[in-house]
């Protein structure tokens, strides 16, 4: 039999090739995401410190790929107390390739979907499940294979997935049926599921199903896999009821066995509904304090259906002569912005050097054709591509566009936190008459901040300043972030922001509510940090 460091470095070999033979697209379509071999070796030596005793155990891996963990289990623990392994492989590209190179070993690898293969029986059952699941988002999923995996996991585990729930968390549920009691589970998977909706049933499980040991998060900057920009977690659990005051390690940064930070919470201090990134917390409290969403109005900018079709720059509207009264200002994205203060001309529209229009009108096409025969002529060009569009089809008419009006404040949706250059988010005050595409946020006053700003319109400068004195750690923690640190925010998880500031300044007394008070804060000051309930 070859010899295992032989055996690994043709695996590497072998997924380069077949990595190579796919496109980027095909293998993000698939999910298919390779586990770097120090990860995976890292992955096993944490099973190995968490198998109970020197007892033979069965080990599975549900998306096999080349073996990465397979080929890691048989460097960690010894042959004597490896009593079986077990792997599925969906794709025959790397299937067929997979099985020939492991055929020496007691592998039964078997080309098929794990998802539809049977539980095995309580005595076949797998002591120690590793994976790294495939990474498909839901939208790559049809509606009858979303209606199966959804049936089969509630029918199996009693468990309702939403719609919006990538596979990966399907693969974690429907592994616990072939999991022996007191099993290990390692599973290594996207971190977003710990701070959007549809994690809220996988957290559930994670909480009451299971007792959950450790979650580690690599840093965002640090990205796991070479070809995906998502940022990565491992889920390590026991299956198992959780004991009376139980305590789960929250790692972060580093390596898996040598974190930068840990946090040890309580289990009863953690909830199903609310994120988990470390930097936002659980428990509703009668702690009370003022947050954005008391005094703003908080929602995404318009999305137009076409960006190109639609907003328009001034040559643009000249070639084609569309008519003044159709076009709004609107402005660029944040990378063309590069002041926070957007200053307004003798019209209205924004006085910065890239001007921008956006193409929006409500009468009948067949009205226009009379009247405005540029704008008939330039909405024939749409007619048969742009107007087709999802969002176009769902209007009448498919050239009209959501009302936003031009507001006030602004906050940029997307951004990678820049160090010294500033944070991830910025705040931004608009002059101008410019309204804003769904790359930035809208911040409408609600009635009492209105009409403080109505009574004294200079306290519009003063609570800008107070946004952005907002420190970005607040505003990054309350939404998520992704591989290579790229953080996004959403109209609610900006709306939770901490405003009393604000409020005070404007002299607005904000009717009281509870709210969630930060109980698990992981700071860069802190080694170790023991939370109490």
């Amino acid at each position: 039999m070859k010899t295992f460091t032989r055996l690994e470095s043709e695996r590497v070999t072998l997924q380069e090739l077949c990595d190579s033979a796919k496109t980027q697209g095909e293998r993000n379509r698939l999910g298919q995401f390779a586990t770097p071999p120090a990860l995976a070796l890292d992955i096993l030596k944490l099973a190995k410190r968490l198998i109970r005793t020197n007892r033979k155990v069965r080990f599975l891996d549900p998306a096999f790929g080349t073996g990465s963990f397979f080929s890691a289990l048989l460097s960690v623990f010894p042959a004597s107390q490896i009593g079986g392994a077990a792997g599925f492989e969906i794709d025959k590209h790397y299937g067929d390739k997979s099985r020939s190179l492991w055929r020496e070993t007691r592998l039964d690898l078997r080309i098929a979907d794990f998802t539809k293969a049977a539980p095995p029986e309580e005595h076949e059952k797998f002591d120690l499940v590793v994976c790294n699941p495939p990474y498909v988002r839901h939208h790559h999923l049809t509606a009858l294979e979303k209606a199966r995996l959804h049936q089969l996991t509630h029918g199996l585990s009693g468990i309702r997935l939403s719609g919006l729930t990538g596979l990966y968390c399907y693969f974690l549920i429907l592994a616990d049926a072939w999991a022996a009691d007191d099993a290990v589970c390692l599973w290594l998977i996207p971190s977003e599921f710990m701070d959007v909706n549809y994690g809220v049933a996988v957290k559930e499980y994670l909480l009451t199903r299971v007792t959950l040991l450790q979650v580690h998060r690599f840093e965002a900057q640090d990205v796991q896999f070479g070809d995906a920009i998502v940022s990565s977690s491992v889920v390590c659990f026991r299956k198992a009821p959780p004991p009376a005051n139980h305590v789960v390690d929250f790692t972060f940064g580093g390596s898996l066995n040598d974190p930068k930070l840990l946090q040890k919470t309580p289990l009863a201090g953690l909830r199903a509904d609310s994120k988990w990134n470390g930097r936002s917390s659980p428990p509703v409290t009668d702690f009370q304090e003022t947050r954005l969403s008391d005094i703003f109005e908080i929602k995404r900018g318009l999305a137009t259906g076409d960006n190109s079709f639609f907003i328009l720059t001034p040559a643009k509207i000249r070639e084609h002569r569309l008519p003044v009264k159709f076009l709004r200002p609107i402005l660029p994205s944040p990378r063309y912005l590069p002041l926070d203060e957007i200053h307004a001309d003798q019209n209205g529209n924004p006085a910065i050097e890239r001007q921008l229009f956006l193409l929006d009108c409500d009468l009948p096409q067949e009205d226009l054709r009379d009247e405005y025969p540029g704008l008939w002529h330039y909405l024939e060009m749409g007619k048969s591509t742009v107007a087709n569009g999802y969002l176009c089809n769902s209007r009448s008419p498919w050239y009209s566009q959501e009302n936003r009006p031009a507001p006030l404040f602004l906050c940029t949706y997307m951004g990678r936190s820049r160090g010294k250059r500033g944070p991830a988010f910025r705040f931004i005050l608009n002059h101008s008459k410019a309204t804003a595409a769904n790359v930035y946020l809208m911040l409408y006053p609600k009635a009492d901040l209105r009409r403080a700003l109505d009574e004294k319109p200079e306290l519009a400068r003063e609570i800008w300043k107070r946004l952005n004195a907002i420190s970005p750690d607040t505003v990054e923690g309350e939404g998520r972030v992704y591989g290579g640190g790229l953080h996004k925010v959403e109209p609610r998880e900006l709306g939770n922001v901490p405003a009393s500031g604000i409020a005070e300044l404007a002299n607005i007394t904000v009717t009281k509510r509870a709210v969630q008070l930060e109980l698990h804060k992981i700071g860069h000051g802190t080694q170790s940090l023991e939370i109490a309930t």
